[in-house]
C-alpha cells in the first residue's frame, strides 16, 4: 500500500467472496468472519462495509486491541455511534473516520485563513453538497435501504461531510437547527447496485423511505447563522461540495470540484489561491504531495487520510508525533448527532437543539 502497510488478509460479504477477493488482490489470507479478523495478527483494520455493520465490527475489533479505520457513517443510529465512540475511548486504540475532504490541502488553507485574526469575526456559513447519481428513477443502491444504509440517505451520506467540514474549518459548532427533507422519487427498484454505477434495474419497485434532498438552517454555539442544501438529484452536479464562510474582513470558499484553488474575497476584490507546496499554511504545504499545477485530487485525500491514520498508530506506539486534524470516532458520533437532529426537526417541523 502507498502508506507502507502490508495487507495480511481480506474479509468480504461471504467466505466464498473473501476467497475470490483475496485471489484477485494477491492476498494470502481470506477471513470467513469478523471473529477471524479480530483473532488475526493484523495491527490495523479498515472497515469498508455497508453502514449497518460498522458499529458491531468496529466494537469487536477495538475490544480485540485492533486500531480501526472505519468508513462513515460510524453508526446507523445516534445510540450506536455513541457506543462505538465510547468503546474507542475506553480501549484507547487509534480510531479514525474518513471525513476525507479535510485532507484536501486547500481545505487546510481555508481553515488556517478563516481562523486567522485578519479574516475577522465570522458572520455567516453557507453552502451545499449536490450530486445527481440517483436522478434516474430506475437507479438504486444499498444506501437507499434504511436497513443497510440507515434512516437518512442524502444527509447521512454527504450532508455529514458538509457539516464536519464547516465545523472543522471554523472551529464553531452547530447548536440548533431546523430542517426539511424531500423524497421526490417515491419508488425505486428493490435490487441494489454499486454506488455511482448509474445501473438501471428492472426489478420490482418498492417504496423509498430515505430522503433525496435535505435542507437545514442553523445557528452555532457562537450564534452565527448558517444554511446548507443537500441533494442527490441535482442534474449535472457530480460531487459539488461548496462551503463558504463570510467574515467581517474576508470571505473564503472551498469548492471540492475545483479543489486546487481557494477563493478569498474582500471589499477590495477577490483572488484565487492555487495549491502550492512552497506557499501558504504549514498544513497545506504538508499535504501537497505534488508540485503546483499538477492536479491533486480526491484519491490523494484518502491517501493523506490513511497516511495520517498510520502516523497516529506510530505515535501511539511511541514512534513520532501524531498528525493534526485527524477525524476520530468522536467526530463520527458528532455527525450522527447532527443527522439525528436533522431527522427529528424534519419530522416535527421545529427547531432542534444539539447536546
Amino acid at each position: 500500500m502507498l502508506a507502507g502497510a502490508q495487507i495480511l488478509g481480506v474479509m468480504a460479504s461471504t467466505p466464498e467472496r473473501s476467497r475470490q477477493v483475496a485471489e484477485d488482490w494477491g492476498v494470502e489470507q481470506a477471513y470467513g468472519s469478523i471473529d477471524e479478523v479480530a483473532e488475526s495478527k493484523a495491527e490495523i483494520v479498515h472497515i469498508c462495509t455497508p453502514n449497518a455493520s460498522h458499529v458491531p465490527y468496529a466494537v469487536a475489533l477495538m475490544q480485540a486491541g485492533k486500531h480501526v479505520l472505519c468508513e462513515k457513517p460510524l453508526g446507523v443510529s445516534l445510540e450506536d455511534a455513541r457506543h462505538a465512540a465510547q468503546i474507542a475511548e475506553d480501549t484507547g486504540v487509534i480510531n479514525t473516520i474518513p471525513f476525507a475532504y479535510r485532507f484536501h490541502p486547500m481545505a487546510r488553507e481555508m481553515r488556517a485563513r478563516v481562523q486567522a485574526p485578519e479574516f475577522g469575526a465570522i458572520n455567516l456559513m453557507h453552502g451545499s453538497y449536490l450530486q445527481d447519481w440517483l436522478l434516474n428513477p430506475r437507479a438504486t443502491s444499498w444506501r437507499v435501504d434504511p436497513k443497510a444504509g440507515g434512516p437518512s440517505r442524502a444527509f447521512g451520506d454527504i450532508g455529514s461531510h458538509w457539516c464536519d467540514l464547516v465545523e472543522w474549518v471554523t472551529g464553531d459548532r452547530i447548536a440548533r437547527l431546523v430542517a426539511t427533507t424531500s423524497i421526490t422519487i417515491k419508488q425505486r427498484p428493490a435490487s441494489t447496485a454499486a454506488t455511482f454505477s448509474a445501473v438501471q434495474s428492472d426489478a420490482p419497485l418498492v417504496d423509498v423511505q430515505t430522503e433525496d434532498t435535505a435542507l437545514i438552517m442553523f445557528r452555532t454555539v457562537d450564534d452565527v447563522a448558517g444554511s446548507a442544501v443537500i441533494s442527490q438529484l441535482s442534474a449535472g452536479r457530480k460531487n459539488r461540495l461548496w462551503v463558504e464562510v463570510d467574515g467581517m474582513h474576508q470571505s473564503a470558499v472551498f469548492d471540492q470540484e475545483q479543489a486546487e484553488q481557494l477563493w478569498i474575497g474582500s471589499e477590495a476584490g477577490a483572488q484565487l489561491l492555487v495549491r502550492d507546496p512552497n506557499r501558504g499554511s504549514a498544513e497545506q504545504r504538508r499535504l501537497s504531495r505534488l508540485p503546483a499545477g499538477h492536479a491533486q485530487g480526491y484519491d490523494q485525500c484518502f491517501e493523506n487520510y490513511v497516511a495520517d491514520s498510520y502516523a497516529a498508530v506510530d505515535a501511539h506506539a511511541g514512534r513520532g508525533d501524531g498528525p493534526d486534524g485527524l477525524p476520530t470516532f468522536a467526530d463520527g458520533a458528532r455527525a450522527a448527532e447532527i443527522c439525528d437532529a436533522m431527522l427529528r426537526s424534519a419530522s416535527s417541523g421545529k427547531w432542534v437543539s444539539l447536546g
